[in-house]
Order: C-alpha cells, then structure tokens, then sequence
C-alpha cells in the first residue's frame, strides 16, 4: 500500500511538471476491457472464485458458522478463561440458549449467506446476458452458481427458515420473505434441476466446487432434515442421493482407512472429502479454530508463530460416552500434559473436567485437535474444511435406513464407518441393529462445578439414540452437532453442561434487528 501510495504521488508531480501534455490516451495493463474479453475453461475458475471464496469466513473463521452449529450444541463450550472470553456473554448466551436479535453470531451467517447469494446472482446474470461471454459450457457453468446459490439457501433454510428468496440480480426492490416450506421447496428445485448439468467429474479441476456428488450431498442433508424443515420426512429420497453417490464411488472417493487423512494439513488429496472449503495458511487465511481452542501456552508445545486465544473445550460429558478402544478420541481432542518442543517441560496438564461456563481453569477442558496442527503453524491453518465426506453419505443412508425399519441394513453400514476406529478391537467395530435402536450413552444433566450431575435425565430415552452417538463420535467438531441433536428431539429437550432447555422456537435463529429495519417485509421469527 506504501508503494502504491507512493507511485500516485509521484504520477501527481508528473502531471503537475507537464501540465502542457494534452493527449490523454492510456493503454490499460492490470484489467481487460469486456468487449476484448473472451474467457477460455483456464478463465472459469478466477470468475467463479469468489463464490466460494465467501465460504471460508463464513464457516471457520470468527463467529462464523462452525461456532454457531458447536456453542448451541452439547460437544463443545466456551467457557470465561483466567484470560478472559466473557467477550459480553456471547458464549454464555450461545450455550444457554439465550441468543437475541442484536447479537452478532447468528447474523454473521445470515451476512454471509446472502453475500454468497448476491455474488452468484450477479455471475448467473452476467453469463446469461453475455457480459461475460462463454462460448463452451455455458449451461454448465450456470447449473454450477445455480447449486452454489442453493446451497447459501441450505444455510439459511436450516438457520433462519423464513427468509427472502432473491434470483434477479437487477431486480432493486426490497424482496419479500418466504416461509420455511417455500425456501425448502426451492432448494430441492434449484437442485434437482441443476444436478443433471453439474461435472460428474472428481479431480483438481472440481476440487472444492459442487461437481455433482457434492450437489447430491447437500441435497441428501436437505432431505434428512426434511422432517425439521416441512413436518414431511424425507428418507427414501435421502436414500436415493447417496445411493447414487455410492454408486460413482469407485475411482472417485473412499473411505479412508485413517480417520486423519479428511483433515490433515495436505487433505485437498484425501479421497473422502466430496465437497470442502479450501485455507491456506498464507494466501486463505479464515481458518482460526485452533486459535480459538488451543491455551496460550501451547505456543510454545507447537512452536507456533502466533499465540493461541485459549477459549473453548469439549463437555465432559461427551467425551464420557466414548469407548476407550475409539481412535477417534485421540484423533479429535488433545488432553494430558503438553510438552514445550523446546525444553522438554511440561507447558499445562488437559483435565477433562471444566468448572463451569462462568470459569473455567486454563487447564481444563480437551481441546480441539480435529484439524492438524503441524509444527511451526501459523494463525491460520492450511487444513481444508469439510463439508460433505463419504463417511456423512454412508451414515446419512444408514440413518434414513434406520429410520424406514430397516436397521440391520443400517448395522452394516454402522459398522463400515466403525471399523478404521476399532482397528485392534473388530469386535468393537461391530454393531447391531439392536443396539442402533437404543437410547443415548450420553448422561444429559448439569454438570456441576465438583464434576457431579445433577437434575440427571440420561438419554435413554432419545429414540435412536445410540445412532446419534455414533454421529457425535465420528462428527464431532465438524460444525454439525446443532443439526443433529434437533433432528433427533435433543435441542429443547435435554440438559447438558450448565444448559437448561429453552423453548423449541430456539431451534431457528432469529432475523437480526438491522435487516428488519432495513426490510419491512421481514417478520422476526417466533419467539424472539
């Protein structure tokens, strides 16, 4: 910026100096004129790019959507630390249920939602009119900002519900708000009818970009959620995308036999992630979430080139349903002593055990250890984020199979996914369809300064409970816990930590204040 402010000042003299210089012609170097510009398929990423450039602040960065799906949600908390994260009681309302329409997390995704809408609207339009002439591909490229558009409505559907649905890029009125059913219904539209177009290609060149499979994933989500979003269940039409998903499988995606390689600094070559938001740790740097987890301390254990934030943990009593033979503990949470890579000390001790949201000890808590953090990282990761894996296509067919009576199909499925976690144990990986129709393992009730549950309600109760605890253990920390435990009947239900049910209207966000005073067409959303 110095430079360039310096070149301008320069070029000021100049003009000054030579005020009698009358021709005023410029060839333009840094930008090519539309009329000259012919893109060729090299060109299609750079125009698209910011449409998916938008999903990197908006799922791991700052308040961005991964806090709002795990703070509401009964995996991770973020307790007030000796060095502070009061932060004005966000965290505390987040977990409490106590969230308002003021408050900046669940806006921060409505923001997001609609620049991502905006941005794809303004490229469709483009297209469409020739501003940016395409003379291959066309159609495809249009199907590809179609479904990247129906996925920002996926978010808003399942956040806020009630929302605007907004196609025309000209069109300057303030639009009106649609219901929950009528967002549901254009989803699945904008979808079904884009998925045909979509490359059904997995490689560098659809890395990161909805190819068919990762449409066909986030139309899975939708129908799973379907019963959340409409009252009407939709598990055979969940069944019939990943089905499809299934059968292109071969030389496109597996499951990986180590439950690391989705998210380890390298992942953009793991064959399990469908779709994922690309970081980088110099050029995308939105990817903060160890900084938010990690003690200060740990600076010095990872001989990182920042110092961590030192905020939010797992529950304890989430980490208490695990089975001691699941790798995937280890592979997700970092507790036990930390040692300084360069003294050899010991820099702070994990405990499992959290005092309470009002303050915790620095000490206290499992940390976040989902997403690699090399030695030497930096205050963003290179780690790309997940959004669909083949492990969520397999479970989400074995939850839809479970749910439509079939659950010794589901079993099998179940235990696919379980087996890269009970490597030395098989009989571990094993389950059966019975023990899928079980409670939860998950002792719901407040967790009490000296460790204690008390008000203890257990999840015996939750139907297919015993499911929902395999989503936790293979899903855990990945910015979906919220969606889960409103789909299985948790949400407004149960206790966990120092959380007491709130009324089931939490379930959806509220609209933010500033975007009904800007919008008269908008309705806050019951409750608020």
């Amino acid at each position: 910026m110095k430079k360039n402010i310096l070149s301008i000042t320069a070029l000021s003299v100049l003009v000054v100096v030579f005020g009698g210089c009358t021709k005023l012609d410029e060839t333009i170097y840094d930008r090519i004129p539309a009329d000259q510009f012919v893109p060729t398929e090299k060109d299609i990423p750079s125009l698209i790019a910011p449409v998916y450039t938008n999903l990197r602040p908006m799922h791991a960065s700052w308040h961005g959507n991964f806090d709002l799906q795990e703070e509401s949600a009964d995996i991770i908390v973020t307790p007030v630390r000796p060095n502070g994260w009061f932060d004005g009681g966000t965290y505390q309302r987040m977990h409490e249920h106590k969230w308002n329409p003021v408050q900046s997390q669940p806006n921060n995704l409505w923001a997001a939602s609609y620049r991502g809408i905006n941005l794809a609207n303004r490229l469709i339009f483009q297209i469409e009119s020739g501003a940016i002439p395409v003379s291959t591909g066309k159609e495809n490229l249009v199907a590809e900002m179609k479904a990247a558009r129906a996925y920002y409505y996926y978010m808003l559907l399942d956040n806020h519900g009630n929302v605007p649905i907004v196609t025309d890029y000209q069109d300057v009125s303030l639009p009106k708000q649609s219901t929950r059913q009528q967002v549901y219904d254009f989803v699945v539209k904008e979808f079904t009818d884009n998925i045909p177009l979509l490359s059904d290609k997995a490689d560098k060149l659809t890395y990161g970009r909805f190819n068919r499979w990762a449409a066909k994933g986030i139309l899975a989500k939708v129908y799973l959620n379907a019963g959340v979003y409409t009252g009407t269940p939709q598990w055979d039409k969940c069944i019939a995308e990943c089905n499809d998903i299934i059968a292109a499988a071969p030389g496109r995606y597996i499951l990986e036999p180590d439950y690391k390689s989705p998210f380890r600094t390298e992942n953009q070559n793991s064959k399990e992630l469908i779709l994922a938001v690309p970081y980088d740790e110099i050029l995308a740097t939105e990817f903060n979430m160890h900084m938010k987890s990690l003690d200060p301390v740990q600076q010095a254990v990872f001989s990182m080139s920042a110092q961590p934030w030192g905020g939010s943990a797992a529950v304890p009593q989430f980490i208490n349903t695990y089975d001691p033979d699941d790798s995937r503990l280890k592979d997700t949470w970092i507790w036990g002593p930390q040692i300084n890579a360069t003294t050899g000390a010991v820099a702070i001790n994990y405990t499992k055990h959290l005092n309470g949201i009002a303050l915790s000890g620095s000490d206290q808590g499992y940390r976040m250890a989902k997403y690699e953090i090399k030695q030497g990282a930096r205050a963003a990761l290179s780690v790309d984020y997940p959004l669909v894996r083949y492990a969520d296509v397999l479970m989400m067919k074995a939850e839809s199979l479970l749910r439509t009576g079939k659950a010794d199909e589901a079993a099998d499925i179940v235990s696919q996914v379980r087996e890269r976690a009970f490597r030395n144990n098989s009989a571990k990986a094993k389950v059966t369809g019975a023990q899928l129709q079980m409670g939860s393992s998950y002792q719901y009730g407040y967790y009490n300064t000296n460790g204690s549950i008390s008000e203890l309600q257990g999840g015996a109760d939750i139907p297919f409970g015993r499911f929902l605890d395999e989503l936790g253990w293979e899903f855990a920390a990945e910015g979906r816990r919220r969606q889960d435990i409103i789909r299985f009947g948790v949400f407004s239900t149960k206790i966990w930590f120092n959380h007491r049910p709130a009324a089931a209207t939490r379930q959806l966000f509220p609209i933010h204040e500033n975007e009904i005073i800007k919008n008269p067409n908008l309705k806050q959303n019951p409750g608020y």
